[in-house]
């Protein structure tokens, strides 16, 4: 497996992402991205004459692109993410300003033989797509994907434990820059809400996670447990608060930060294709 090519890929660092699980597309064919890209711009000018995808009084032509792009997958075996652009051109009045991007998403397959392998052949397994953007467009471009495939989107959330999982996976990676590790916890049953946040120095995280793992490379559940209830039992000891009552919302490390309603920034490119493949094998789950 190749690094992705970090100028390829480097418009998806530092960005927030809002995550969706897509069933597989019928008959969806990357040699017609051109013609996709001309339909669903026919799409958004209607929705947009409707009211739907502007603000009142502001005139904006959007320009459509759709591409593939090859580097972001685990394998030849993978299909080729597929991104979705819309610009805003510039009216007549300004012909001198330049196209402003408005609003990204891209679909992603890493690693996901499970499901591609029983597709039938009119199925393209893309399950992961990430948005930066308007809801608004999100809900414009979903409608038009959901229609000409027969796909359906939801909303991809991250549970507590997938949390814990990376946070620990994460903390083990090797990087140049250190930045502490944060982890952020809501209590449930108050009245007014209440949050932790609970930063560890990314060499701490790292050296109790080195005593915590077995076998490089390799995670388990109770290694993940083991090194929380670490975690959990020094914040006891300093602060008499039991985080194990409480609920894991958002993990950062200098990997990536991830939070539990499904949103995530990813800050390495090195490990981008990882941290894919773990998306991935989540979106599957929510869709099997």
């Amino acid at each position: 497996q190749e690094a992705p090519d970090p100028q390829r890929t480097a418009f998806v660092l530092r960005r927030r992402w809002a995550l969706y699980s897509v069933t597989p597309l019928y008959r969806f064919s990357d040699t017609r991205l051109r013609d996709y890209a001309r339909l669903l711009s026919a799409f958004v000018a209607a929705e947009k004459q409707k009211g739907l995808a502007v603000e009142v009084g502001v005139e904006l032509d959007i320009k459509v692109a759709i591409s593939s792009l090859p580097d972001l997958r685990g394998s030849s075996r993978d299909q080729a993410a597929i991104l979705v652009q819309l610009s805003s051109r510039p009216s007549a009045s300004q012909k001198n300003s330049e196209e402003k991007l408005i609003w990204l998403g891209w679909f992603c397959c890493v690693a996901g033989d499970d499901l591609s392998e029983n597709l039938p052949a009119d199925f393209t397994c893309l399950p992961l797509f990430l948005v930066n953007g308007a809801e608004s467009y999100t809900s414009i471009v979903g409608s038009w994907f959901q229609k000409t495939f027969d796909c359906c989107f939801r909303r991809l959330a991250i549970s507590p434990l997938n949390l814990s999982w990376m946070a620990a996976m994460w903390t083990g990676c090797k990087v140049d820059r250190t930045s502490a590790m944060e982890l952020v916890f809501s209590v449930p049953c108050l009245t007014q809400p209440l949050v932790i946040s609970y930063a560890i120095h990314s060499e701490d995280a790292k050296a109790l996670w080195d005593t915590v793992q077995k076998t490089p490379g390799e995670i388990t559940q109770e290694e993940v447990d083991v090194f929380m209830d670490s975690l959990y039992s020094h914040f006891h000891r300093h602060f008499k608060i039991r985080l194990s009552a409480t609920k894991l919302v958002k993990v950062s490390t200098a990997i990536a930060s991830a939070h539990c309603e499904g949103n995530i920034k990813f800050l390495q490119s090195q490990y981008l294709t990882g941290v894919l493949m773990l998306l991935t094998e989540l979106a599957i789950s929510q869709i099997q």
